[in-house]
């Protein structure tokens, strides 16, 4: 016992109540990071209605944007022109429509609109 104790580092009190207060800050830290994921959630949506807008007027699509299908793109392609979708190998895309050729009108997660080749896609 006596080497057990020898070894074994005694708390003051006055720190160990310290510990139980910063405790209680880490705890309401998780309180605040909720406001936080509710304020970025509502930056999401504005942002994602702005690069709609954009698209729209890009594009000059009139149609309802509706997701035809899901894909994922094969490989990395960065985009040559400003209406092209640049894409990372394993990204997920929404189809939104088909075109007459080879391309189709995706959505990535981020919101962003752009031509994608059929190419690079794949549709499992």
């Amino acid at each position: 016992r006596e080497k057990d104790d020898k070894h074994k580092v005694r708390m003051p009190k006055f720190l160990m109540a310290k510990e139980d207060k910063d405790q209680r800050k880490s705890s309401n830290d998780g309180e605040r990071n909720i406001f936080k994921l509710k304020k970025s959630k509502a930056d999401k949506i504005k942002k994602m209605e702005k690069e709609e807008k954009i698209f729209r007027e890009t594009f000059l699509y009139t149609k309802e944007i509706k997701v035809i299908n899901r894909a994922t793109a094969e490989c990395s392609v960065p985009s040559k022109r400003r209406v092209d979708l640049p894409v990372t190998a394993g990204e997920q895309l929404d189809v939104i429509d088909v075109t007459e050729g080879s391309a189709v009108i995706c959505r990535n997660a981020e919101g962003r609109y752009g031509y994608v080749l059929v190419e690079h896609l794949n549709f499992r």
